[in-house]
């Protein structure tokens, strides 16, 4: 199946839950791994073991200080968590993501936080959409490794449902013509540039509002789903804004 999301996991705790994440992917033929600031550092003793012979997902995990770094080059990126935690995004369930992720071009992550508390804000501020999933109220504790083999099969699910489903034509739609969505390196360089403007006119004024404007101006950036050309476009009218006026002679 082709479009295989990334699997990140944010800020992991312990080797073992590395090596049994791993072992949840290859499981469904996810093999690519990233990991964020593992707590114990890479490699970890443990993660072997945990992995049941998973070692192509562990040999090829790379490791990033952040997760922005971790997601740059990804046009879609999905947070998993129990509650949007103040970030209002589009809400989808593992069986959506999977939908999404075989039908939009680009690059997909899927990030998951760490096993005692979840993903930051500032984490799921990074995604274009929340993945959850129904779960019992009376004890929403979903371990690390059972988080990702809920997506990891929904994704496997939907590729053999639709591959099973496709006849030898296949009529194009319209999204199909239209450029994919910009990385994450792009709308955080477009972010980065609107903030640098926005600063020195007061716009993040008072400054115990500041963290929760700047989160909110990343969640309607983030949210439309700008292709690299729009994001360009945007650029240039940053930049035509922050040239002095011209005067006429």
């Amino acid at each position: 199946m082709s479009n295989a999301p990334v699997i990140v996991l944010v800020r992991p705790q312990l080797g073992e839950n590395i090596g049994k994440a791993a072992r949840a992917m290859l499981n469904f033929g996810l093999t690519e791994m990233r990991l964020v600031n593992p707590r114990d550092g890479w490699p970890n003793p443990s993660a072997g073991p945990a992995a049941s012979g998973a070692d192509i997902v562990l040999d090829q995990a790379k490791v990033y200080a952040t997760t922005a770094d971790a997601v740059a080059d990804c046009e879609h990126v999905y947070a998993t968590t129990v509650r949007k935690r103040g970030v209002t995004k589009p809400v989808v369930g593992a069986d959506g993501a999977a939908r999404l992720i075989h039908s939009q071009p680009g690059r997909h992550a899927i990030l998951f936080g760490r096993e005692a508390s979840g993903l930051e804000t500032e984490d799921v501020a990074l995604a274009r959409h929340i993945l959850t999933v129904p779960i019992n109220p009376e004890f929403g504790s979903l371990n690390l490794a059972q988080a990702v083999i809920l997506a990891a099969y929904e994704w496997s699910r939907i590729g053999r449902e639709q591959a099973e489903n496709t006849g030898p034509l296949v009529q194009p739609t319209a999204e199909e013509e239209l450029l994919p969505p910009a990385p994450q390196d792009d709308l955080e360089g477009l972010i980065a540039h609107f903030e640098k403007l926005l600063a020195p006119r007061g716009y993040f004024f008072p400054e115990s509002r500041r963290e929760a404007t700047a989160r909110t101006l990343r969640s309607v950036l983030t949210k439309p789903g700008w292709n690299h050309l729009e994001v360009r476009t945007l650029r240039g009218i940053l930049s035509t804004l922050e040239r002095p006026e011209r005067t006429s002679d």
